[in-house]
């Protein structure tokens, strides 16, 4: 996404950086350091391994983590926040207050 491109609510512009579950659950998981595709595809649980791919490309495109390959065999791909990627640290720290807040209020409510 480009500065021409970005749009000019910044929720918005927020929200089309983060918007998909998988990448919130990506910053998630990154957040305590550098993991392996495998490592975030099982702590992820139900992505595909297509779906997984596609999320983390984008957030590299969009500046969130870098994708560093070591040239060993099998070929071993890391991912690591970016310093941007750490700064959305307090949105999820507030979407994590809210949504323990949530479920200790609506536990057992179907």
């Amino acid at each position: 996404m480009t500065a021409k491109t970005l749009p000019a609510c910044p929720v918005e512009t927020t929200l089309t950086l983060i918007s998909d579950k998988w990448k919130v659950l990506i910053l998630r998981d990154l957040l305590p350091g550098t993991k392996r595709f495998g490592e975030l595809k099982k702590s992820i649980g139900s992505v595909s391994q297509k779906v997984l791919t596609a999320q983390l490309r984008q957030m590299e495109d969009s500046g969130l983590l870098l994708r560093t390959v070591y040239p060993e065999v099998p070929p071993r791909v890391e991912y690591t926040l970016t310093e941007l990627g750490y700064s959305l640290k307090p949105v999820l720290d507030a979407l994590q207050s809210w949504g323990e807040e949530y479920q200790s209020q609506n536990t057992g409510t179907a």
